[in-house]
This record gives C-alpha cells, structure tokens and sequence, in this order.
C-alpha cells in the first residue's frame, strides 16, 4: 500500500480529552455569564426601590459599569493567561467577581451597586477562558469549540430572563445579588476542579502586535458588530422592563411570565436558521439577515410601543436575530484570524462587547432620560444600520 493510501486525514470529531475540555469550560462560560446576565433583565425596573434608583442615568451607569473595567481589562489579563497560566488567572478573576457580587448585595443606594460591579468587571476572563478553548483543541475542530461557547452567551441570557424576575420576587434584589455570587463561587469551582489541564505549546498564542490585529479588517468589523449588539441589548433593557410592566400590568416579580414564552419561541424560530447556517457554510449571509431583523424589530417598536401584543411579537423577533448573532459571532471570529492572531483577536473582540455593554447602560440611561422610549428603540436602530453597511463590506465569503 502506497504512502498516499496509508495516510488518513484527521478526525473531526472531537477526542475524549477536548470534549471534556470544551464541555467543562462553556460551562464555566455559560455560569460566569449567567451571573452577569441576571441583573439585565430586572434592574431598570427593581432599583427604584433603592436611593437613585429613579435616576435613569445612575441606574444605566450601574447596570454597564462592569463593562468599562472588563474593556480595560480583557488584554492584559489575556496576556497573563499566556505567562502565568489560564487557571490561576480565572481563578483570580473569578475571587474578584464574588467580591463585587457581594458588595452589590449589601449595597444601601445604587452608587454603590456601582462600585461592586465595577469590581466585579476587574475579573475580566473572557479572554482567557477562549484562549483555554483553543489551547485544549485542535484547528480542525476549534471552530465548533468556540461555537459551543458563544453559544452558552445566549442559553444564559435566556435563563437570566426567566430566572432573574423569580429571584428577585423570592428574594428581593439582594437576594438577586447573593445569587449572583453564588454562581460566580460556582465558577471558581469549576475553574479549580473540573476544567482538564491542558498542555501548552512553547510558543505563545499571541505572537502579533496589537497593530497587526487592527490592520485586519474583517475581524475589526466583527469588533465592531459585537459592540453594537451588546450596546443595544442593554440600552432596550432600561426601557423594556418597565414598558412591559406599564402595558401588561407586570412589576418586577412577574416578568418572567412574558419572559419565558418569548425566549421560547425565539429559541424555536432560531434553531432551523442556524442549522441552514452550518449546513450551507453561509455564516456571512446569516449575519446580514439577523441584523436585518435587528433593525426591523427596533425601527418597529416606536409605532408599536402602546400596543402590548405587538411588543412581545416584536421583542420574539429581536431575540431570534439576537440569539443567532451570539452565536455566530465568535465562530467567525475564529474563522477569520489567521492562526497567530487568534489570542490577540479573541481579546479585541471581548473588549468590544464590553464597551458595548458600557455605552449601552450608561447613553441607554441618557436617551431614556431626555428623550423616551422610543429614542432609545430609534438609536438602536439606526446604530444596526451602520453595522450592517459595515458588515456588507467582508472581503470574502465565510
């Protein structure tokens, strides 16, 4: 049998060890997220039982204030997961998070609900979590590792929906908090005990300059549409919240009961979209169209924000193309980063939902402020209609 004959090509299914890996570190993903998650959904709505909390701006700086202290963050600790290791640096982040969640939790006023998720945002691991993915997987499979990790963003945002309003019924907004915490010892746990040590190569993931990430615009254009998409999820949910209570007769206790039936039926419509979007290779086409729907969903809203019935079809719309994009978005970043930028990349690209999630609460707080709802449903809009010029511009198809 000839040499050519004998060589197999490599398997792309994943082995034992980088099941185990990438199961264990979306995991620890999913419940890091999930803790920051919980408070999204709830907060516009449960501070105003707090000094403050009827200040739209110092409510939306307290909701995205984690966000500026994870954009600052998100390299730097990513390049220490590349000297010192990933565990002991999520580890690390991970004592931060509970720290924050506890200060949140005995917190007096919303100034210092602040504080503590400013603290908690100094625990900026996503980086490091992504590079732990890519250490522990071969090329030929990392794409679908990554996948399951962007996709454990939107199944805990789904969860923080329904399980955030509960909680905060049970146990009041410190209550919300104290769980919050607990999820983030959890993590700890995980990143202790759970998660396989992986052996590195000698050479660091990061090999590139900063100036070198930048130059590519592709990834730049993923940059850029993870902060919008961050950005307009936060600054919808200093208005949703309260328009859904005003319209339904809903306070902050019984939310999860129009919650729960909209992220259903968003999680039923996504499913045969992104199955068409893997099957068919057509991941750029399925970012058009989902952020597409972005802007008809918000561009809709402003006509429609007395009618109840037609918020929640609308909101059903939002989260179909939000939940697509969540987990489409980190796969085409590991499908466009050449090999030596994947580290430096993956930083850049959690910077930039951070600052999205930054600029969502505190310009969501300053629009809803001056200007209404339905400002905030028009910035949003007109914001996805830049990112989606933006995005028409990929140099190739992916």
């Amino acid at each position: 049998m000839s040499k050519s004959f004998s060589k197999r090509p490599p398997s792309l299914r994943l082995t034992t060890a980088e099941r185990r890996a990438s199961i264990s570190l979306a995991l620890l993903f999913a419940v890091r997220m999930l803790g920051l998650f919980l408070l999204t959904p709830i907060f516009a709505v449960a501070a105003q039982a707090l000094p403050g909390g009827n200040d739209p701006i110092r409510v939306g700086l307290a909701l995205g204030a984690y966000g500026l202290t994870q954009a600052f963050l998100q390299i730097p600790l990513g390049m220490a997961s590349d000297r010192y290791g990933r565990r002991p640096v999520i580890v690390f982040g991970m004592v931060l998070f509970v720290i924050g969640g506890v200060i949140c939790a005995l917190a007096s006023d919303v100034d210092w609900i602040t504080v503590g998720r400013v603290i908690q945002g100094l625990g900026a691991v996503s980086a490091a979590i992504t590079a732990w993915v890519a250490d522990a997987t071969r090329p030929e499979v990392r794409t679908r590792a990554m996948a399951m990790v962007g996709g454990s963003i939107g199944i805990s945002f789904a969860l923080s929906l329904v399980l955030s309003p509960m909680l905060v019924g049970a146990f009041g907004l410190s209550g919300l908090f104290w769980a919050i915490s607990l999820l983030g010892f959890i993590c700890l746990l995980i990143a202790m005990f759970f998660v396989p040590t992986v052996a590195r190569d000698e050479v660091p993931i990061v090999q590139v300059t900063a100036r070198d990430v930048l130059r590519h615009r592709d990834l730049l254009r993923l940059n850029f549409g993870v902060f919008c998409l961050h950005f307009i999820l936060m600054s919808l949910f200093m208005v949703a919240p309260g328009l859904l209570g005003r319209l339904g007769g809903y306070d902050s206790t019984s939310l999860w009961q129009i919650y729960l039936p909209v992220i259903l039926a968003s999680f039923v419509l996504m499913v045969p979209a992104v199955f068409y979007t893997e099957t068919h290779r057509s991941h750029k086409g399925a970012l058009e169209w989902a952020v597409l729907g972005l802007i008809l969903t918000l561009g809709v809203l402003p006509w429609v924000e007395d009618d109840f019935t037609l918020v929640v079809i609308a909101l059903i719309g939002f989260f179909v193309a939000f939940n697509i994009l969540e987990a489409l978005q980190p796969s085409l970043v590991s499908r466009v980063a050449p090999p030596a930028y994947k580290g430096l990349a993956l930083g850049f690209y959690n910077t930039a939902q951070s600052l999205g999630v930054f600029a969502g609460g505190l310009l969501g707080g300053v629009l809803v402020s001056y200007g209404g709802a339905h400002m905030v449903f028009w910035a949003g809009a007109m914001l996805a209609v830049v990112w989606l010029y933006t995005a028409r511009g990929f140099s190739k198809t992916y």
